[in-house]
């Protein structure tokens, strides 16, 4: 009897999940190759760091080079009368190893601030280019008028009357750069003009400026008229001395920073320039109208980002025939005035820098999201690539910003690297709905750190949510992935269980 045919029974196999290739990595790797890349590339960026820091020393000498000329940061002191008078001193010297002393004769100097000291200052500012900088200079005119009282107790400041060399007062105006003093200076003594003489200035504006020699008995009051003109670069500063001080600034510059010791009791600011009045007592300035020593250089302030002004060098002595200019009297004050420009774009650049972080961290993130969640692969060298784009925007924007401004720059270069990096990416994510994605994101970027750059007071503030929602992002979508395998966790799970 023939066998009846047996049909083959049908097996069932599991399904094989596509194999991935031999060198495909976790997403772990992935991650751990991308932060070194970024890390790698704070290399450049702080490459970008020092050259801007050589940018701005070349523009900062370029700006030198114009004040040569012209005059420097000028500190305008006084007026002050100075009267030599006659004193003793004990001396100690040593004499065959014994010390002896000694009783001598000497000549110093008293210095009399005004009772009442008004005047009035318009600063002309003035634009001045060499090669691609760009600094403002200023001339300055400075009308005022000083009254000077010997007080009838003088002896309470330990110089009597009778020590007085009244026949020898002068009258002082300091200058700390004298080379900037124009045309047209005058000074008068009770109505009477005087010549005005080169030198023997005052301590706190570095023994700079002129005098004029007055005959006074010290028996009536005495009128100082005075008219300064000075050029100057950057900042402008005025020491007060006297019993009351009253200044009124004027300017047709419309950015002006007000510093020093002292603000303005009064100020307006407009489009057309600014005013500033500045009434001072010497309650507040600490100082005596009568002094026995002259008042040494003000000392820098750090009231904000920008010092108030540079620390004067130590006043050098005098050769006046007094042994030196005497700086027992304490410590000048004064206040600043600076001409700024509205933007300092290499202040402005290298904020930006600080922020490049942000561009290459959240630019590889979305790479990192395409690759382990969409599937587009994106090689070590794409990252690195993509990285050098980020870092040269900086670099474009420092160059252009020199030429044509930081806003124009900014939109320059920002347009060219965002139009490479879409172009770029579309190739290696294989989509150009992906490059527009990207081009979306770096548009955004790019306008919300011009947005920080203008409002410093709210930028830690926008800058640290934007990076928490952000973080959170990337945590939400990373939720399911299984950073030390090949896939998310369901494909591993379904896997393991078929």
């Amino acid at each position: 009897m023939p066998q009846a045919s047996q049909s083959p029974q049908s097996v069932s196999v599991p399904p094989i999940p596509p194999a991935r290739g031999s060198g495909e990595r976790s997403p772990g790797v992935k991650l751990v190759i991308a932060v070194l890349i970024a890390v790698a590339l704070m290399v450049p960026l702080l490459m970008v760091y020092g050259l801007l820091w050589d940018r701005q020393q070349q523009a900062e000498t370029a700006q030198a080079s114009i004040g040569q000329g012209w005059g420097g940061q000028q500190t305008i002191g006084g007026p002050v009368i100075v009267i030599p008078y006659r004193t003793t001193e004990t001396q100690t010297v040593q004499e065959n190893g014994r010390d002896v002393t000694r009783t001598v004769n000497t000549i110093r100097n008293l210095y009399l601030s005004p009772q009442a000291n008004k005047a009035e200052v318009a600063i002309k500012p003035e634009k001045r280019k060499k090669a691609i900088y760009e600094t403002v200079v200023y001339e300055s005119q400075i009308a005022g008028s000083a009254d000077f009282v010997l007080p009838a107790d003088i002896a309470r400041y330990g110089v009597t009357r009778e020590a007085l060399m009244l026949d020898r007062a002068e009258v002082r105006l300091g200058v700390s750069d004298a080379r900037g003093l124009v045309d047209g200076n005058s000074l008068a003594v009770n109505g009477t003009p005087v010549a005005l003489q080169p030198g023997k200035g005052l301590a706190s504006t570095g023994n700079s400026g002129t005098f004029a020699f007055v005959d006074w008995t010290g028996a009536a009051p005495l009128k100082v008229d005075y008219k300064i003109g000075v050029r100057g670069l950057g900042d402008f500063k005025l020491i007060p001395r006297g019993v009351d001080t009253r200044w009124t600034v004027k300017s047709s510059w419309p950015n002006p920073s007000f510093g020093g010791d002292f603000l303005p009791a009064k100020r307006s600011v407009t489009a057309n320039g600014f005013t500033a009045a500045y009434a001072i007592p010497n309650l507040a300035l600490g100082q005596a109208q009568v002094l026995t020593g002259d008042l040494s250089p003000p000392v820098a302030t750090n009231y904000g980002t920008r010092d108030a002004y540079a620390v004067e060098a130590p006043a050098p002595a005098a050769a006046d025939g007094s042994g030196g200019m005497e700086t027992s009297g304490g410590t000048a004050k004064a206040i600043a005035i600076s001409l700024i420009e509205p933007v300092d774009l290499y202040s402005q650049v290298d904020r930006s820098i600080k922020y490049g972080f942000l561009f290459i961290g959240f630019t590889f993130v979305a790479f990192l999201m395409f690759d382990i969640i969409a599937g587009a692969r994106v090689a070590a060298a794409e990252y690195l690539l993509t990285g050098v784009a980020l870092v040269l925007f900086f670099v474009l924007l420092l160059a252009f910003a020199e030429v044509i401004g930081f806003m124009p720059a900014y939109m320059l270069a920002s347009a060219a690297i965002i139009g490479l990096l879409t172009f770029y990416s579309a190739a290696v994510l294989k989509s150009w709905k992906r490059a527009r994605f990207l081009a979306a994101m770096l548009i955004g970027l790019y306008a919300l750190l011009y947005t920080l750059l203008n409002l410093e007071a709210y930028a830690l503030l926008i800058g640290s949510v934007l990076m928490f929602f952000a973080l959170a992002g990337v945590m939400y979508m990373t939720r399911n992935i299984d950073w030390g395998g090949l896939g998310k966790k369901e494909e591993v799970a379904a896997a393991a269980a078929a």
